[in-house]
């Protein structure tokens, strides 16, 4: 069985969310491990309920982002993960980090990629008139959200939207993307392959995986 680790620092609600996909069978892989760079990250509190190890390590501690980085590998390499799973980790990685877990990284990002990345997705899809945003799984390369995209979700803008709102439903869909996603590479049917994302023996093409039957993308 695949053994995957997540980094955190903040609320922890896609933790929850693959948590709770574990207990209920949906991810064939076991989260061995939660890290964050935060102590007061209640994703940590989530963690401990369901018993599952956690770690704090925080990088006020440090220096420089080489020096923590280097700590961070040395602290996830005792859980021996065979995946690494970012969850609103707020931390822009190295890349001998990067470099590292090259291939075995994963990490959700709050818009339909490559349309805004970095923070204030919301705000900056509601400021462009945007009527459609989303999320999307992608592969963690050095680029700063540009690794090769898995699956996307998209929901609607509505003229009384504010970043709240929006936050909110595009959340949902994260919660959904997430475990699936995970689960694939579990299975060790998702690789990343010459700077491409692959799922069973296939490249997907550059928006990721898509398929107009939904209960055949969300298998």
């Amino acid at each position: 069985m695949m053994r995957f680790a997540v980094l955190v620092s903040g609320n922890g609600s896609n933790l929850q969310a693959l948590m709770d996909a574990c207990a209920a069978g949906r991810i064939q892989g076991e989260l061995v491990g939660v890290l964050s760079n935060r102590p007061d990250a209640f994703a940590l509190e989530r963690a401990k309920a369901a018993g599952i190890a956690t770690q704090v390590l925080s990088n006020q501690a440090f220096s420089d982002r080489d020096s923590y980085d280097a700590a961070l590998i040395q602290a996830l390499e005792t859980w021996q993960p065979d995946l690494l799973v970012m969850a609103g980790f707020m931390r822009i990685l190295t890349p001998a980090f990067v470099q590292h877990f090259a291939g075995r990284m994963l990490n959700i990002h709050p818009s339909l990629l490559p349309k805004y990345q970095g923070v204030k997705t919301h705000a900056r899809a509601i400021a462009a008139g945007d009527t459609v945003h989303g999320a999307t799984v992608h592969f963690v390369t050095e680029e700063l959200d540009g690794g090769p995209i898995v699956l996307q979700a998209r929901v609607p803008i509505f003229p009384e939207d504010d970043e709240s709102s929006l936050a909110e439903r595009v959340l949902s869909q994260e919660h959904q993307l997430y475990p699936l996603v995970v689960n694939w590479f579990c299975q060790q049917r998702l690789r990343m392959q010459d700077g491409q994302a692959w799922l069973d023996g296939q490249p997907l093409p550059a928006l990721g995986y898509a398929s107009d039957d939904e209960d055949l993308a969300l298998s």
